[in-house]
């Protein structure tokens, strides 16, 4: 994994969704190499596959549709590629990840969690579903975690940006 210890910026960049085109995931934040990838660029990297699951509604159980499985690249394969930033000794191990779509509807994730249990090996930025290629018209891309006992929340359909922060007390 690589981690930074450069100085940290004097302000993280304020990221307007509304402006965000479609179809292309951004990485910010406390990163030592943000990114901007189309879905022809998220193909590029080694793919990862989830199995097929019922999406129910986390409050009412109701079952909503069945999802085929989604291909794509590991959340982690980009946040490693981006490069964690540690300015202070550990500052990655108190990292969360917010992951945003251009609704505004955001999940988040822990460092433990990502790299430090079996989550970080089935949470995706898919790029395709049951074989057939996600553009942004499909929603593409898709941020899913197949290791969630109840997947709806943490589907999260026009993923638009992938931001780290460092949480402090």
């Amino acid at each position: 994994m690589d981690i930074a210890t450069a100085p940290a910026p004097s302000a993280s960049p304020v990221v307007d969704n509304a402006a965000m085109q479609p179809g292309w995931l951004h990485l910010s934040g406390s990163l030592m190499r943000p990114m901007s990838l189309s879905l022809d660029a998220l193909r590029q990297y080694p793919a990862a596959v989830c199995k097929a699951f019922d999406l129910r509604c986390y409050t009412t159980g109701r079952f909503i549709r069945t999802v085929a499985p989604y291909r794509g690249v590991r959340l982690t394969a980009l946040l490693e590629q981006a490069g964690l930033r540690n300015d202070v000794h550990g500052d990655f191990k108190r990292m969360v990840f917010l992951a945003i779509g251009h609704d505004g509807y955001f999940v988040t994730f822990s460092w433990h969690e990502l790299f430090n249990t079996p989550v970080g090996e089935q949470a995706i930025v898919a790029y395709e579903c049951g074989g057939a290629a996600l553009d942004a018209h499909d929603g593409g891309p898709v941020l899913f975690c197949g290791a969630d006992r109840v997947p709806a929340p943490r589907h999260v359909k026009r993923l638009a940006r992938i931001e780290a922060r460092v949480l402090a007390l």
